[in-house]
C-alpha cells in the first residue's frame, strides 16, 4: 500500500509537498523522520522496516540522497505490525493484518462522510 505523498505519475508533486517544512510538520503523511529515529520511536530495527517496505505495507519516500524517510502514519502502522509481530504473528500476516484495517478504517470514514452528504441533502429538500 503506497503512502501519501508520493509524486503524482507524470512527477507533480502533491500541493502539500511544496510548502515549506515548518508548515508540513504537522502532517500526518510528511515523511519526517530517518531509518534510525522511525526504528527508534517504533522500537524496531531498522531490518523490521525494511522488510515492513518489502511487504508493501509502508512505502517510504526517498531523500535527494536515497535514504528512507518516513510520516508519523508510516510508523503508526509499523508500530501496530511490530506488536502483532511481538505476540507471536507472522510478519507477513501481520502486514496483510495491518493494511486490512487500514483499509476498514478508510472505508469506515468514506461510509460516515456519505453519511453526512445524504443527511444534508435530505434536509435541503424539505
Amino acid at each position: 500500500m503506497p503512502s501519501e505523498g508520493q509524486p503524482y505519475a507524470d512527477g507533480r508533486q502533491p500541493v502539500r509537498d511544496r510548502l515549506p517544512v515548518a508548515d508540513r510538520l504537522d502532517d500526518d503523511h510528511f515523511p519526517a523522520y530517518t531509518m534510525g529515529r522511525a526504528a527508534e520511536l517504533v522500537g524496531a530495527t531498522p531490518a523490521f522496516l525494511r522488510a515492513m517496505d518489502e511487504a508493501r505495507l509502508i512505502a517510504p519516500t526517498r531523500s535527494e540522497g536515497g535514504h528512507r524517510r518516513y510520516s508519523r502514519h508510516q510508523l503508526r502502522l509499523a508500530l501496530r505490525a511490530r506488536e502483532l509481530v511481538d505476540q507471536g504473528t507472522p510478519v507477513d500476516a501481520a502486514c496483510r493484518i495491518v493494511s486490512l484495517e487500514e483499509r476498514l478504517e478508510q472505508a469506515e470514514r468514506a461510509n460516515e462522510e456519505l453519511r453526512r452528504r445524504d443527511a444534508g441533502a435530505v434536509r435541503g429538500h424539505r
